[in-house]
């Protein structure tokens, strides 16, 4: 579970994308604990206020839950959630602007799903 922060985006929120990576991915499990504050603050040197910044934005989505004097853990139904929500983003900030460029462009259907079969040819 490595961080690698960037630039471009504040650290709360790429602290937030890293910890639902890992959901997705499974390195973190429904119902494990995840990396306390403490723990992300001094491993990645970051200011712990930044660091509860990020892991509250995953409390406010359900996607983690404390338990008092344990820490933070995944919640059932994490990996859905942040799947369904990703997708969302996903068409989006990709596939509705394709659709909308492809219009503009006169790609018919057929031909658009062409292109995606020839992208995906590996």
């Amino acid at each position: 579970m490595e961080l690698k922060l960037e630039n471009e985006k504040p650290i709360y929120q790429q602290l937030a994308e890293w910890i639902s990576d890992n959901i997705i991915s499974g390195q973190l499990k429904e119902g494990e604990q995840v990396p306390s504050t403490t723990e992300i603050s001094v491993t990645y040197k970051v200011n712990p206020a930044t660091a509860l910044k990020g892991v509250n934005m995953l409390v406010d989505k359900g996607v983690i839950y404390k338990k008092r004097g344990l820490g933070m853990f995944v919640a059932e139904g994490a990996v859905e959630k942040l799947r369904r929500e990703r997708m969302s983003e996903f068409f989006d900030n990709y596939v509705r602007v394709m659709l909308d460029e492809a219009e503009k462009l006169g790609i018919s259907g057929e031909e658009l799903i062409e292109m995606i079969g020839r992208g995906t040819e590996k």
